[in-house]
């Protein structure tokens, strides 16, 4: 068997961590060959190692046959590799085709001939089903037209190895099923992909063969076809993983959040929400249903006083918090998992325990007379590192940045958890998680609720919001159109309320 990639034995440390010991990789050409693991397990290094962004401290790599050395990203684009990663290598404020073209800028006469790269682009973009705009400026583009640009990019260096880094972590569902369909057409030209992510659904509809990794080690590959996400998942963690959270029923006391006709416009002077009335009491877990865009990012900003309400009401307790100071309102009792990590969870270059304490760092037992006790920060922070099973390489002096984005979000739920909020919104909170700390943070939102806490769930995924809710409020066009109880719809009638269906038409639809 001729492999067009093989890492076979693979070691890499950072100062005396093991990120990846002796891990085995075997591409076939024309295959979709997912890499699974937690978060933290080590895949992005391993795959980061085949870019050529590591260097092995010892190991193999063949392409083609060949043994190779990859010392740097430009060796791994010769060869034929490229790379979308999980965070986009996007200069916002470029074109489509300057950021594809950039540091490969084709020339004519001596000047950059951008013209003629847009027209490759273009050529490109619909030879493989991408239906990217070419002059489009990033910042204009959704983040699932972003990661096409990504792709485009290691298309236009002539990749046939594609590596793909958690490619639905920031993605809607219909963006998701897009991505699939590119995916297989990718495949049908004759391309390879090496898919790492820890969504079993999607490894079981899209790959051919999946290698697991657990803790940095090697568990072994398995055909896809001949596995279930069970095994997978037990493969993965080491244990049986619950997929349905159990829990009793909800027993609501007095309201903890109340919004009246809120309306909130976005960056551009738009209506995104639109009159929005909602209630969630103390002991019950609201889970909000939409499709991405529909006002659910402004109704959050709005709530935790990161955008102006235009008009209408946001109380807490009864006490009125609309456009108070994001400060003021975490005081009054909030807590926010907020849906972006990096742009609003985390500064990245604080230390982990520094950023475990961004919340309560001015107040006391931390600081006293304005003066900051480190030992207290400290303290702190690997009692909420060791509660939340965050994987860090060096404790709670690791930067938050050199942590995987699973144990960055474990960190962020952890702080805000911590500080026993009334409401805690929690945006997103499983998105590029895998499926046992998905079910290690159901627990906890669960946790929340039995404990008199309100919580807001706000989330692209169905089964979490059927699963963890006890009543969902479908948002679409920036208003709440009907609110159920989880055990009397279906994910069906769900989506096509999100799709802006009346009830009844979705119900005759569900019927069918």
């Amino acid at each position: 068997m001729e492999y067009v990639i093989e890492m076979l034995g693979i070691r890499k440390e950072f100062g005396g961590f093991v990120a990846n010991n002796n891990i085995t990789l075997q591409l076939k050409k024309g295959e979709i060959h997912a890499l699974l693991g937690e978060n933290g397990a080590g895949k992005s290094t391993l795959m980061n190692v085949l870019f050529g962004l590591y260097q092995p401290e010892s190991g193999e790599i063949k392409v083609h046959g060949k043994s190779v050395k990859i010392t740097d990203p430009n060796v791994a684009n010769d060869l034929g590799i490229g790379m979308v990663h999980q965070h986009f290598m996007l200069v916002e404020n470029f074109t489509v085709t300057e950021n594809i073209v950039l540091g490969n800028e084709p020339t004519k006469r001596g000047t950059v001939n951008i013209k003629d790269a847009a027209k490759d682009i273009a050529a490109l973009s619909e030879k493989y089903g991408l239906d990217v705009d070419p002059h489009a400026k990033i910042e204009d583009i959704s983040v699932g037209m972003q990661q096409r640009v990504e792709i485009l990019k290691t298309l236009y260096r002539g990749a046939e190895i594609l590596i793909f880094d958690e490619p639905t972590a920031s993605l809607t569902p219909q963006e998701i099923n897009e991505l699939i369909e590119i995916m297989r057409r990718l495949i049908s030209e004759g391309k390879s992909i090496i898919l790492i992510t820890h969504k079993l659904n999607e490894i079981m509809e899209v790959s051919d063969r999946v290698t697991i990794i657990r803790k940095g080690e090697g568990i072994g590959t398995v055909v896809t076809a001949e596995t279930s996400p069970d095994q997978l998942a037990e493969l993965m963690v080491g244990r049986q993983v619950e997929f349905k959270t159990e829990k009793t029923l909800a027993n609501p006391k007095d309201e903890a959040l109340n919004i009246e006709n809120l309306v909130v416009l976005d960056y551009r002077g738009i209506e995104k929400v639109k009159g929005l009335n909602l209630t969630v009491r103390k002991g019950e877990i609201v889970g909000i249903a939409g499709i991405d865009g529909n006002g659910q990012s402004e109704l959050i900003e709005a709530i935790t006083g990161l955008r102006k309400v235009k008009s209408g009401k946001v109380t807490l307790n009864g006490q009125d918090i609309t456009n108070k100071k994001p400060r003021q309102i975490t005081e009054t009792g909030i807590g926010h998992i907020p849906q972006d990590r990096h742009k609003h969870g985390l500064v990245l270059d604080f230390t982990i325990g520094h950023n475990i304490a961004l919340q309560t760092y001015y107040k006391e037992p931390i600081s006293k007379f304005g003066i900051i006790d480190y030992k207290k920060i400290s303290k702190k922070a690997k009692q909420v590192i060791e509660e939340f099973d965050v994987r860090t390489g060096h404790g709670e002096t690791t930067l938050a940045r050199a942590l995987s984005g699973g144990n960055q979000q474990k960190a962020i739920i952890g702080r805000e958890v911590d500080r026993d909020p009334d409401l805690l919104i929690a945006a997103l909170p499983t998105r590029g998680l895998d499926v046992g700390a998905i079910e290690f943070i159901h627990r906890r939102l669960i946790e929340q609720r039995d404990k008199g806490k309100a919580v807001l769930l706000i989330s692209f995924e169905l089964d979490e919001v059927m699963n963890v809710s006890d009543s969902i409020a479908v948002i679409y066009d920036g208003q709440i159109v009907d609110t159920l109880t989880p055990s009397q719809t279906t994910e069906q009638e769900l989506g096509l309320l999100m799709a802006g269906q009346t009830k009844t038409k979705a119900a005759m639809k569900g019927d069918d």
